[in-house]
């Protein structure tokens, strides 16, 4: 039901590929929104080493998980109660998910001129002091998605019939978000409660490594949940609200949830792949015409991005009031 794409022969060079993969990735977003990434070339090993690093940061005392405490550019540790996702379309969620994450983003210096002007979600990462390997691992596996990404933008293009290098400019220095979350097990929830509520991403592209627990959910059009199974050989991945305003509605931003009740914890490590912040986002010329003309006002990646965390996150939701 959930689509497979294995992209190897492309990566591999094969351009005749490109054009089948657009098709496949056509039909998975405007059918599903979501779809399982094979033949990608990440190694195991790395995968494996950053849910190991995810599982070593959440195993440290309170206390120092605070000492991160995350941050007006979301950089940093955030606590159980931390999110309620009011942005949702699907269910009123009036709880906090049962989860606490750390995030990270792209790794900046102090001279960074975006880090001297202050400019939003473009913060120096908070790093643990404690934790020999912990950054390098993490940025390795960061790299790696960032330059599987930037291959990947190109099926995109393809699948909205636009040239295969049309994103490539706006991807060149993507805004990128690394999320490692901790789900500790229940056996019982509260009425409207979750591991993480029902939601959609913010974004164009997430890419979910397998887990060795599942719990993940996603919301078909018809209404319908499923479980989404995690394939050990494959990522999952999705669309967010981006990719639904860039292409007019036609790509899905389907809403998804998780819920452990495995009666262990559970890791996630959620990428999150987004055009350069100052990107506009404005229908795309293929995704309009007669008869079916822009539904969304052009905004910027940042402003979107600014919105979406102020509604689901609780630490900015006093900013936004």
């Amino acid at each position: 039901m959930i689509p497979v794409l294995d992209v190897s022969d492309y990566l591999a060079g094969d351009t005749a590929a490109l054009h089948r993969l657009g098709a496949e990735l056509r039909y998975a977003f405007e059918n599903v929104g979501f779809w399982y990434l094979r033949g990608h070339g990440v190694p195991r090993s790395l995968i494996d080493a950053a849910f190991a690093e995810c599982k070593r940061f959440h195993a440290q005392p309170l206390e120092d998980k605070l000492a991160l405490r995350i941050n007006e550019h979301n950089i940093g540790y955030m606590p159980m109660g931390g999110s309620i996702a009011k942005s949702s379309k699907v269910n009123n969620n009036t709880k906090p998910s049962v989860n606490e994450a750390f995030f990270l983003r792209r790794e900046r210096t102090p001279d960074d001129p975006d880090v001297i002007a202050n400019k939003r979600f473009r913060g120096l990462n908070q790093w643990p002091p404690n934790l020999p390997g912990f950054r390098d691992t993490a940025l390795a596996y960061m790299y790696a998605l960032e330059q599987l990404g930037r291959r990947l933008v190109r099926i995109y293009a393809t699948a909205l019939d636009l040239p295969a290098g049309y994103f490539d400019a706006m991807f060149e220095k993507p805004n990128m978000i690394q999320r490692f979350t901790h789900y500790p097990p229940r056996d019982v929830y509260d009425d409207n409660e979750f591991s993480i509520a029902p939601h959609t991403d913010s974004g164009f592209m997430t890419l979910l490594a397998p887990s060795e627990v599942p719990g993940l959910q996603i919301r078909l059009p018809n209404g319908t949940w499923i479980d989404a199974p995690s394939d050990p050989d494959a990522f999952v991945v999705n669309g967010g609200d981006i990719l639904k305003r860039w292409t007019n509605d036609r790509f899905l931003s389907t809403p998804h949830r998780a819920i452990n009740s495995s009666g262990r914890a559970r890791y996630a490590i959620p990428f999150f792949f987004d055009p350069h912040p100052d990107t506009v986002i404005a229908c795309l010329p293929t995704c309009q015409g007669p008869g079916n003309p822009p539904k969304y006002e052009p905004t910027t990646y940042d402003q979107y991005a600014l919105w979406y965390a102020q509604r689901n996150y609780v630490h900015l939701n006093q900013e936004a009031a």
